[in-house]
């Protein structure tokens, strides 16, 4: 594939809008948002939303579903999201800017949503240990999920088990890979295995999410799965 400097520049005007920006990462929690929901995020008029929308969706970076009377736009792809994220991780290389999210967001980091899969220090813990298990196998661009990790984490939720029992059907980098953590600057688990863990964390109450928010909440619950499953204090 052949880019242009054309190409950058067009993508770089749609992100770089004070106003599409906040939508866009309030859309990275993996969620899909109606034009008023996401006009307050952003501090503007459902009117002036509309109008960002309309450019994002052209310029293929959201996708917009009608529901009923209502139209939600969610990120048009996974590479959406990894792009936002590279974009956070160089924006956070800046120290004013990393000791500002660690005072005004210090619950951000421990535990949010990176697009569908979960980030933060308890991300990357839990990955640390996984691949420490063996259950994760690291590869160039994937990461491949062993036998006896599979078994291991089928035992985490439902989600989990529903997905690995069932044959691999896409590429290998979208099944399972790492995600450079942007407050951590180390991966966490990333993919369909990622996204499954997170589904299955919410659906046990390990984690809750924060309304309107990236932000996920640690339950005692989930302090105590923490512990038992991955030894992990909290």
């Amino acid at each position: 594939m052949v880019h242009t400097s054309g190409s950058l520049v067009s993508v770089g005007a749609l992100v770089g809008d004070q106003a599409r920006a906040s939508m866009l990462l309030q859309l990275m929690d993996g969620r899909a948002y109606t034009a008023t929901e996401l006009a307050r995020v952003a501090g503007v008029t459902p009117q002036t939303a509309s109008t960002h929308l309309r450019r994002l969706v052209e310029g293929d970076l959201l996708v917009a579903v009608a529901q009923g009377r209502h139209r939600y736009h969610r990120l048009a792809s996974h590479e959406v999201a990894d792009m936002l994220e590279g974009i956070l991780r160089v924006a956070d290389r800046t120290p004013s800017c990393t000791a500002e999210a660690s005072r005004s967001m210090p619950g951000l980091r421990q535990a949010r949503s990176c697009y569908r899969h979960l980030a933060g220090v308890h991300a990357v813990a839990i990955t640390d240990r996984l691949l420490q298990a063996g259950h994760l196998v690291p590869h160039q661009a994937h990461w491949q999920v062993s036998v006896e990790g599979a078994a291991f984490l089928q035992e985490l939720g439902q989600p989990l088990a529903e997905l690995l029992r069932l044959p691999v059907t896409v590429k290998p980098a979208r099944y399972c890979r790492g995600c450079l953590d942007c407050t951590e600057r180390r991966p966490h688990l990333a993919g369909l295995v990622g996204e499954a863990m997170l589904d299955s964390f919410v659906k046990n109450d390990w984690l809750r999410r924060v309304e309107g928010r990236r932000e996920l909440r640690l339950t005692q619950p989930g302090r105590e799965a923490l512990w038992t499953r991955f030894g992990l204090a909290t």
